[in-house]
């Protein structure tokens, strides 16, 4: 990282750091810690389990997406790369806004793939996760209404999520439709702009590179849409993924001594991890706070014992990558992105 980005990482620290401590005030941080001491550790230690399923089934996830776009990649190196993907989103903020064309650099790096290829791989995966996260989040919400009042804080997030959800789709759907237009406007644009930095690296920069780079990529992304089977596999690995992180946060509870019902974690999370949006590394402190913002009305657990578990999980989910992931990107050969 330059010294811009250094900077914007320990901002990103510090800012998870005061949510953190607002959050230990607001909740009891004595309670917190005793909940924490008295956990199960075989409980803790499946906690840890089932989040190492979960990556490797959106690892699975990338490697068919890969194939779709002629990228063999084996089972092994594809969990290697997107634990080194999930590594960069948890560092960079914004999570996956930031972390994406780290990503698509290891891909291009360790398959002799395109950059674009790389991009649109990854780019893929955190889509086609959206999508999947959006039934889970509509079956769970609608079990939880037919038998439940849904709270103030509950409705907002659902709306908040849909509202993103329609704009998301709709800008997809204009750019699609007029990708030729766009292509050329944004290249234009882009080879002007490079134009005037006084580096060497961009000095053979022009617009027609450009645009045949961006044309590659949205005909990547045509591959991937139209290879019905694999689009299939790949929908399905991403609903695996998540059940998995469900089953993980479930573990968590089991570990401090509580139970939650499944049809909660499965909309909980999906939502909770649109905090990752976040201008902090990788959403932390505002994803566990959101989490336990929205676990604490749903289950009616204390919430001490939702904050405890909420970390016991988080650590799991947040921090195994990054130490599986930063070991990939050195191994990758990646000491320094943006």
């Amino acid at each position: 990282m330059d010294g811009r980005n250094w900077r914007m990482l320990a901002a990103g620290v510090v800012g998870a750091l005061v949510i953190f401590a607002v959050l230990f005030y607001l909740v009891g941080g004595q309670r917190i810690i005793e909940e924490l001491t008295h956990a199960t550790p075989s409980l803790v230690g499946a906690t840890v389990g089932l989040g190492l399923l979960w990556l490797v089934a959106w690892s699975l996830m990338l490697r068919t997406i890969l194939g779709t776009l002629d990228v063999p990649v084996a089972v092994v190196r594809s969990f290697a790369i997107y634990a080194a993907a999930v590594f960069a989103n948890n560092v960079t903020p914004f999570g996956q806004a930031g972390g994406e064309p780290v990503a698509a650099l290891l891909i291009s790096r360790s398959s002799d793939a395109r950059y674009e290829t790389g991009l649109v791989g990854i780019a893929s995966l955190d889509v086609l996760n959206v999508v999947s996260s959006l039934s889970l989040i509509g079956l769970g919400v609608s079990y939880y209404a037919v038998n439940f009042t849904l709270g103030e804080r509950l409705e907002t997030a659902v709306i908040t999520v849909g509202v993103l959800a329609t704009a998301i789709i709709v800008a997809f759907t204009f750019v699609w439709h007029h990708r030729d237009q766009f292509v050329e406007y944004v290249a234009g644009g882009l080879a002007r702009v490079l134009g005037r930095i006084p580096l060497d690296r961009f000095d053979d920069t022009d617009e027609d590179s450009l645009v045949e780079r961006m044309q590659r990529f949205f005909g990547h992304v045509e591959r991937v849409a139209v290879s019905r089977r694999r689009l299939a596999i790949t929908i399905g690995l991403s609903t695996v993924g998540w059940l998995f992180q469900g089953a993980a946060l479930m573990a968590a509870f089991a570990a401090v001594g509580y139970s939650v019902p499944f049809y909660v974690v499965l909309f909980v999370i999906p939502l909770g991890n649109m905090a990752g949006a976040a201008p902090l590394p990788g959403g932390l402190a505002a994803i566990e706070a959101t989490f336990v913002a929205l676990l604490v009305p749903t289950t009616g657990l204390p919430g001490s014992a939702v904050a405890a578990a909420v970390l016991i999980y988080r650590s799991v989910i947040y921090w195994m990558p990054i130490l599986i992931g930063g070991g990939s990107m050195t191994a990758f050969g990646v000491r320094s992105f943006a």
